[in-house]
C-alpha cells in the first residue's frame, strides 16, 4: 500500500510539481492551500505518513500549522519537511522548535526532496 504525503502550500503550481515528483515515486498525495486546509485534510484522512509544508501562507502559516499538528496525538510523530523560500537560521530554528524534521529551500530539485522524504517517511 502506498504511503500518503500531505503537501501544504498556497502555490498551486508548486503543489503540482511536488505532487508529480511524489506520485512518480509511488506515493499517494493529498493537497492543501494553507495550514487550516492542512489540518482539515489531516482530520479526514486515516493515516498521513509525512507532511511537506511551506512557511509563508495566508490564514495559517507553516510554523503555526506544524505546531498544531504536533499537538495532535495521532500526528505527533508524523515527520514534517518545510519547503520554503525562507533560508534564515532564525526561521529554521522556529521550524525545528515547532517540530519540523527537515528544511528545503526553494527553488528545490525533486531528487533532493525525494531523498529527504525517503529518509523521513514513517513505515
Amino acid at each position: 500500500m502506498a504511503k500518503t504525503i500531505l503537501i501544504v502550500d498556497d502555490s498551486s503550481s508548486l503543489r503540482t510539481v511536488v505532487k508529480m515528483a511524489l506520485t512518480r515515486a509511488g506515493y499517494e498525495v493529498l493537497e492543501a492551500g494553507d495550514g487550516n486546509e492542512g489540518l482539515a485534510q489531516l482530520d479526514k484522512t486515516a493515516k498521513v505518513h509525512l507532511i511537506v509544508s511551506d512557511v509563508n501562507m495566508p490564514n495559517m502559516d507553516g510554523i503555526t500549522f506544524v505546531t498544531h499538528v504536533k499537538q495532535h496525538p495521532r500526528h505527533k510523530f508524523t515527520p514534517v519537511i518545510m519547503l520554503t523560500t525562507e533560508g534564515q537560521d532564525a526561521k529554521k530554528e522556529q521550524g525545528r522548535a515547532a517540530g519540523a524534521k527537515a528544511w528545503i529551500v526553494k527553488p528545490f530539485n525533486p531528487p533532493q526532496l525525494l531523498d529527504a522524504v525517503s529518509k523521513l517517511i514513517l513505515p
